[in-house]
C-alpha cells in the first residue's frame, strides 16, 4: 500500500473512532500514535519517538511536550496533542512556549483531526504564530498528502521542507483570503475589479451591483474549470475503455438507450466526490429507459444514486440510511457537489469491499 492509500485509509478510520474517544489520552492512542506510525516512525522505539519529552525553560524544570520525534539523538519535531473535540490554540500551548528550548525545527499541534505544522520563518528559534501547513485529515486533499509525505521518515529533510515552508505558508494564506472573498467579496476587492471593468466613476450603487457580479463571476470561473476537467477526464476514459453507453449488464436492451452528455458528466462528478473514500473502479454507470443508475460494484442491489435527466426538470435520487430513496431537484449537474456528504455515506450502506 502506497503512502496516499495509507493516509486515506487512516482518514476513514478517524471518523469511526471519534465517537468512542472520551479523553486526551485516548486521542493519543487512537489517533496520534497511528498518525506518527503513518509517517514511518516506530512509536515504541524511544530513540525515534520520545513520549513526554522534557523541554526545560529557564527556572521551569520538567516541562513536557507530548511527543518528540528524534533523529540521531536530537529532536527534529515536537508534537503537542489535544482531545479531538478541542480547538487548537498555539498561544496557550506548551509547543509555542518551549519550541526554542530544543533543536527541533518543526512543531506539530494536533487534536487527531486537525493538524498544524509550525516552524520559525519570521524569527529564528521562535515558533511562528501561524502554521505554514495545516489540514483536516478527514478532508485531506491530494496536494496536502504530497506535502505531508515530506515529513515521512524516508523523505524527511529539514532543508527541503524549510525551503518550501515559506511559499506554502503564504500560498495557504492567499488561498484562504480568496476563499473568503469568493464567499463574501469585500468592498476593497470589488472596487478593484469595478475600476478595471466599469467605464465611469465607481459610485456606491455601482459597487453594490459589482458585488453580486464579482461573486457570480467567481462561481462561473469555478464551474467552467470543473467542466473543462470533466471533459478532459471523459475524453481520456472514453479513449481507454470505449463509449460509456456500452455499460456492463445492459445486453440488447441498451440499443434503444442513449446516455446523454449530462449523464456522463454527472457520473464523473459522482466519481470525483466518492474517490476520497471509495475505489473509483467500483463505481459503474448503468443507463435505463426511465433513469440512469450509478452503481457500486456494477450491482443493481447497490445503487449509489439514480439520475432523472430526461424530463423538463432534473432530479437525483440518493438512498438514505434506511436505503429508501430521497428525490431532490437540481438545476444543473454541478449541483451534485452540494450533495457530497449524502453521496459519501451511501457506499457504507453496503458494507465492506466485496
Amino acid at each position: 500500500m502506497d503512502f496516499k492509500d495509507s493516509v486515506l485509509q487512516f482518514a476513514s478510520r478517524v471518523e469511526k473512532l471519534c465517537p468512542q474517544i472520551q479523553t486526551e489520552e485516548a486521542t493519543k492512542n487512537a489517533l496520534i500514535m497511528p498518525f506518527i506510525q503513518l509517517l514511518g516512525y516506530d512509536v515504541f522505539n524511544p530513540f525515534e519517538v520520545n513520549p513526554e519529552f522534557i523541554a526545560d525553560m529557564g527556572i521551569k524544570k520538567g516541562e513536557k511536550v507530548d511527543y518528540a520525534i528524534l533523529k540521531e539523538g536530537q529532536a527534529i519535531m515536537l508534537i503537542e496533542c489535544k482531545h479531538y473535540s478541542e480547538k487548537l490554540d498555539p498561544h496557550n500551548s506548551q509547543l509555542f512556549r518551549y519550541f526554542h528550548t530544543t533543536e527541533a525545527k518543526f512543531g506539530l499541534l494536533t487534536n487527531g483531526i486537525n493538524f498544524r505544522f509550525y516552524t520559525d520563518l519570521i524569527s529564528p528559534n521562535r515558533m511562528d504564530e501561524k502554521p505554514f501547513f495545516e489540514f483536516k485529515i478527514t478532508e485531506i486533499k491530494d496536494n496536502e498528502i504530497a506535502e505531508l509525505k515530506k515529513f515521512h521518515k524516508s523523505y524527511f529533510d529539514v532543508e527541503n521542507i524549510t525551503n518550501t515552508a515559506s511559499e506554502l505558508k503564504y500560498l495557504n494564506e492567499v488561498r484562504n483570503l480568496l476563499s473568503v472573498e469568493m464567499a463574501a467579496p469585500s468592498e476593497e476587492f470589488v472596487r478593484y475589479f469595478a475600476k478595471k471593468a466599469y467605464p465611469s466613476m465607481v459610485t456606491q450603487k455601482v459597487l453594490e451591483q459589482f458585488t453580486a457580479i464579482t461573486k457570480r463571476a467567481f462561481n462561473l470561473l469555478i464551474s467552467d474549470s470543473i467542466n473543462d476537467r470533466l471533459k478532459t477526464a471523459l475524453k481520456t476514459e472514453t479513449e481507454q475503455s470505449g463509449p460509456l453507453t456500452e455499460v456492463p449488464g445492459q445486453g440488447s436492451a441498451a440499443v434503444n438507450i442513449e446516455t446523454t452528455q449530462e449523464e456522463i458528466e454527472a457520473y464523473l462528478i459522482i466519481k470525483s466526490i466518492l474517490r476520497r473514500k471509495t475505489d473509483v473502479k467500483r463505481i459503474f454507470l448503468r443507463d435505463a429507459q426511465s433513469y440512469c443508475a450509478i452503481l457500486l460494484d456494477d450491482n443493481n442491489r447497490k445503487p449509489l444514486c439514480r439520475l432523472y435527466f430526461n424530463g423538463r426538470k432534473k432530479y437525483v435520487e440518493i438512498p438514505g440510511a434506511d436505503k429508501k430513496f430521497m428525490k431532490k431537484e437540481i438545476e444543473s449537474v454541478d449541483d451534485l457537489f452540494g450533495f457530497s456528504a449524502e453521496l459519501e455515506e451511501v457506499p457504507g450502506l453496503y458494507g465492506k469491499e466485496k
